[in-house]
Formats: C-alpha cells, structure tokens, sequence
C-alpha cells in the first residue's frame, strides 16, 4: 500500500480524499457525504456551495472532527493537513486529544449562528481570551509564577462574592477595587483580545471586552466569533454560512473583514454559503455540492461563465436578477429532474434560455400597474407612530425614548405588493406589526378599507384579524413543536369559528397542503420533522386558513436556500394572484423586495428615506442610504469576479 501523503501539490494545506461520513440509524446508513475529493491552498479561497442537506457543514465538521459518535462516523476518506509544526497529518487517525493541538490553534472555525455559539453566561472577551489561553504558549512566565497567581485569583474571586454578599461588613460602604484579578497569562490575552476586537473593527473594544452576547448587534457578534477563530493566527479557517440572515450592509463588511485578515495573514479560507453571489464577491474556486457528492468544481470564473452540471445552473438561476424583471424564478425542476433510480436527469437549457423566457417587457408592466392603482387604497398608514420608553425617573416619567416608527405615511392598493426595505433597527417589522395592532401605535392612524382601526376594541380588533395576517421570520420558533402541524392550520379557523365542525376544518386543511405543495400524509407530522423551506410552507398555509386579504410577510425568506427561497417566492405570487392577496413584503435584501413588489419604501432610523416604483428606486436611488443597499448587494456578475481576481493577484505579488 503506498504512503497516502505522496504526490501532494506544493503548497497545499488541506487535501481531502474520497471521504465518507455517515450517520447510522437502527434501520439504515446515510451517507451524509460520499466519497467526496477536493484541496485548499496556502493562502486560496475554496467555496463550498450547496442547498441545505448537501452536505456542505458535514464536510466541515468532519474535518473539524466535530461528528457527534454516536450515530455519526467517518467511514472512509483521509482528510490530510499540512501542520506547521508537524508536517502531514491525516486527521481521520488522530485521537480527539491530538485533534485539539490543531483544532481551534491551527484550523479554525466560524458557525453560521453566532448567538447560539456564543456562551451567553461570559462575556465576549472572556470566550475569546479562553481559546488564546488554552493553545498560546507563554515562554516568559514560570510554572511557578502561574500556580501562584491563579491561587490568588481565587482567593481574590472568593473575596469579592463574600464583599457582594455582605459577608464582609468591614468592607462597606462599598468596595471600588477592581472587579477580577488576572493573572500575568490572563492579562497577555486580555491585550490580545483587545487588539483582535480593534483587527475586525468593532466599535469600542473595551466595551465589547466586557459585554455579553445579547448586548450587542448580530454584525458584532460574528466580528467577536471571527476575532476568536483569529485569535491563535489559523492556518485554515473554516467559515459555514457567516453572513446568513444578516443584512446585506453588514455581510459586505463582513467579507471584505475576512479578505483582508486573509490577506495581512496568508490564510487559507474554506467559505461554505447556499449563495453563488456571495462566493462571487470572495472565493477563488468553487465546489458545488449535492446530496452529499460534488457534482462540480473549478474556478470562480469558470463556473459563472460557463457552468456544467444543471445543479450548478439552477443555483445560479435561482437568485432574483437585478437587471430585469421576471414572472416568476426559476428553480431546480427547470434544468433536472431525478429519475426512477436516483440518477439526474438533465433538462438540456441554459441559464439564459430559461431567465430571459420568464422576462416581464416594461409594457407588461405599465398596463398592470394602471390597472393596480386606479382604485381606491385598502390600507392607509397617516403619520405613524411607535415610540418605546428605554428609560423613566424614579416617579415613572420618561426621560429616553426610542422612535422606532416616526411619523410614517403611506398607502396600500388592493392586489399590490408594497416592498419594504431597510437594514435591522430600521423599524421596518416593527411597522409591520403596529399596521396589525400587535404593537400598539403611539400616534397617527391606521385606515384599513376605510375604517380607523387605530384605536378599535379588542374584540372587533380579534375578528378584523381574519382579513389581516403575518407570516413570521422564522417559522420554526412560531410554530407550536408540542402539536402536528394539521392541528396548528386548524387553531385559528377554531378560533374564528371557520367551519363547522373539525371533520370539515381537517378538509380545508388537506387543500390547504396541497395548495402550497406538502401532502395529507404530513398532517400527523410535528415541526422538527419538516425543513426550513417545507416549515415556511406550512406557515404560509396557516395564514391563507382565514381567507384573509391583506397578509404582512415579514423576513419571512431571509434564512432560506436560494433554491428554496425562490420556491416560497414563487408560491406567494401564485396564491396572490389565485386569492387577490395584498402583502407587505418586509425584508433586508433588496433583490428580493425588487423582485416581489410593484413599489417600493425604504426605511432608515424609523422614517422613511426613499419611496416609489421597485424598479425605478434600483435604477435610479435619490438617496444615499439606498445607494448603500444596492452597493452592497453581492451580484456576481463576471466583471466583478474578474475584478476581485485582478485585485488578488496584486495583492499576492506584494506579498
């Protein structure tokens, strides 16, 4: 048998050869990845695309040797790392004590959710001083030095809770010493950490220093998750959908972080996302994934330019154009199909024949419009307030108010799709959900087919409900996990005494199903047994058991697959026009928003900054602030990516 780390390119840091992982049940094998084969480079950027279940995050986490055992292994493959200090290893053989020399010092991770990675019970720069900790060495301070200076750490923390308690009475009125003793290893990280938070741009670092995970904004919390994967200088950092469901502002600046720490480090990156468009902005090859094989892999170029497999097509074609406009997106189904035995099946059509087949002509448009607005508004919005008290005197008087909404006008015509853009803390949802008196007003009026609902009683309030529904932004946490999903579309119609009895319920339910696709069979099932995209589905299915006119779609695709994404989207404009719908559609993207509305606003700091034809604002924006938006979205054209190549190709002679 020949040694595996012969023939191995100069220069590469990772290989990854025919590697299987699979998660073993009492009744079969899956084969989450399959013999699957690819290499990073000192210093490249390789992408890792695919829809959820491609197993993109799999691939990682196994290199990671992160595969929770029990009922997951790593049956076949190699996973070869060049070490710094050890040369080739393959990381399949190590024990998990020998992974943790290179796991977190050498290669590094970022996860996709920051709030959910983060220790909410520490403070940001204790959790990254912790990773300095455990893999930096400290040459210049003694063993001895060390044991003596964590006893009195101890005792000092042991002082303190008894001082905090009272137990100390000596010590009052108070004590004003500082609160945490650090040790001299502690205060070498705690200077490190700070420099790193300074690194990926965080505002007031010493503020960061000492804040826990919900005191600061999303954006900040995956600069502190990419300051800890930094924090032991990686050789590879491995980063699984960072920028997902953040705001497009904040995923520019997110990415251009990491390229230029890539570039002031040499670094390797592994970058895994759903998004063509954001690998476009950043990666110099791509790997497309699906179902658990790489159907494609090349460079960024080549797989824009001229991409083979039709997975790879219909990522690319998924994405709401900017350019254009068009019926409706295309989606997977129209380059592939799988055949009786599993095999693909492709549909023989380019991107470009299937997009400019879907094109809307401005004359399509201009009719349909005439049509929309020569009626009469079935909402109108009259200087809107909504104002929160953050801080009151002692005898309850305001003295700080937040104007989440302030003094907002607007109006809604019957059948249209009024797109609401901005960045999160706009004031965007929380408009959304004053126009439903789920936040009352502070201000102004809310007219909703000629009748002032701003201050309508409850009861009346509770039966208008019927006519005026929201489909949420995260389907999982507005979904009820203790019922099945049937039951959950026939609460409300209980409620609002749809029906006449639950047999008669149950059967508008089951064409409710078919309607957005899922099956009676699903009736039975609980949520965690649907995907994001299928969860979506049924919330959407529950909004339309009311029979309602006027829904509010808040966020309600930011976390979604492209692919899936542009199937949700699809499905709200085929029951919109089956039901005449009017929606509010609120999102951060604004190809999304472009794509979906007739008209357009856009939101900054409760007010809004630019409102008008979706069309007209993307092409020609009035202010600052919109030209922002559209500036940051990732667009993935092929004079971008030859661009960012021109870009790196200088950045590497100078290096």
């Amino acid at each position: 048998m020949g040694n595996p780390f012969n023939d191995r390119q100069a220069g590469t840091i990772l290989e990854v050869r025919n590697l299987v992982t699979e998660f073993r049940t009492d009744n079969e094998a899956v084969k989450a990845v399959n013999d699957i084969s690819f290499t990073i480079k000192a210093g490249e950027t390789v992408g890792i695309v695919g829809e959820s279940g491609s197993g993109k995050s799999v691939t990682s986490l196994s290199i990671m040797g992160l595969i929770p055992n029990p009922p997951g292994i790593i049956s076949g493959g190699e996973i070869l790392y060049s070490s710094r200090e050890d040369g080739v290893v393959d990381l399949v053989k190590l024990k998990e004590k020998q992974l943790r020399k290179y796991r977190g010092n050498e290669i590094a991770m970022i996860f996709q959710e920051p709030m959910t990675s983060l220790n909410p019970v520490y403070t940001c720069g204790e959790q990254v001083m912790e990773a300095i900790l455990q893999h930096k060495k400290f040459p210049n301070i003694s063993a001895g030095k060390n044991a003596m200076e964590v006893a009195l750490k101890w005792f000092f923390n042991i002082f303190f809770i008894f001082n905090y308690w009272g137990i100390i009475s000596w010590l009052k009125p108070s004590y004003t010493g500082p609160r945490r003793y650090y040790t001299s290893k502690e205060k070498v990280a705690r200077e490190i950490t700070l420099q790193l938070f300074e690194q990926v741009q965080l505002p007031d670092p010493e503020r960061i220093f000492h804040a826990y995970p919900h005191q600061i904004s999303g954006g900040q919390k995956q600069r502190v998750m990419i300051a800890m994967a930094m924090s032991c200088n990686p050789q590879l950092l491995i980063a699984d959908e960072p920028t997902t469901a953040l705001d497009v502002t904040v995923q520019k600046t997110i990415l251009e972080l990491m390229k230029d720490l890539q570039s002031s480090h040499n670094m390797s990156i592994m970058f895994i996302t759903h998004d063509l468009g954001v690998i476009a902005e950043l990666a110099d090859r791509v790997v497309v994934m699906y179902k658990g094989k790489i159907v494609e892999q090349g460079s960024v170029l080549d797989i824009f330019s001229n991409p083979q497999h039709p997975y790879t097509k219909s990522l690319l074609a998924c994405r709401p154009p900017l350019n254009r406009r068009l019926h409706w997106l295309p989606t997977v189904s129209d380059f592939m199909h799988t055949a009786e035995d599993g095999s693909i099946v492709e549909n023989e059509r380019s991107v470009h024949d299937v997009t400019f087949s879907l094109v809307v002509t401005e004359q399509e448009r201009k009719q349909q419009h005439q049509t929309l607005y020569e009626r009469e508004p079935i909402l109108q919005i009259r200087n809107l307030q909504t104002h929160f008290v953050t801080k009151r005197t002692a005898l309850g008087k305001p003295t700080k108010t937040v104007k989440a909404v302030d003094d907002v006008s607007f109006d809604v015509y019957p059948g249209e799709t009024l797109g609401l853009v901005g960045e999160s803390g706009c004031g965007k949802t929380t408009l959304g959900r004053t126009i439903l008196r789920l936040i009352e007003p502070t201000g102004g009026q809310i007219i909703y087919k000629g009748q002032d609902i701003t201050n309508l009683p409850t009861p009346q309030m509770r039966a208008l409900r019927k006519e005026m529904q929201i489909i949420f932004q995260d389907p999982y946490s507005s979904l009820n996990p203790r019922i099945t999903i049937g039951e959950a579309i026939m609460e409300p119609m209980r409620v609002h005494g749809i029906g006449k009895d639950d047999k008669e319920r149950k059967e508008k339910v089951i064409q409710l199903l078919h309607r957005v696709n899922m099956t009676e069979a699903q009736f039975h099932r609980y949520p965690h047994e649907f995907s994001g995209g299928q969860r979506q589905r049924i919330c959407i299915a529950r909004a339309l058991a009311l029979n309602p006119r006027f829904i509010i779609c808040d966020e309600s695709v930011s976390a979604l697959d492209v692919s899936v994404q542009a199937q949700v989207l699809n499905l709200l404009n085929e029951l919109k026009k089956e039901f005449n719908f009017t929606y509010i559609f609120i999102s951060h993207d604004l190809s999304v928003v472009k794509f979906m509305s007739d008209r357009m606003i856009v939101m900054n700091q409760g007010k809004i900054e630019e409102m008008g034809d979706a069309d007209e604002i993307y092409a020609n924006p009035k202010s600052d602030y919109t030209r922002n938006l559209i500036n940051a979205i990732p667009k993935g054209e092929l004079e971008d990516i030859r661009a960012s190549m021109a870009r790196k190709r200088m950045q590497t002679m100078a290096f």
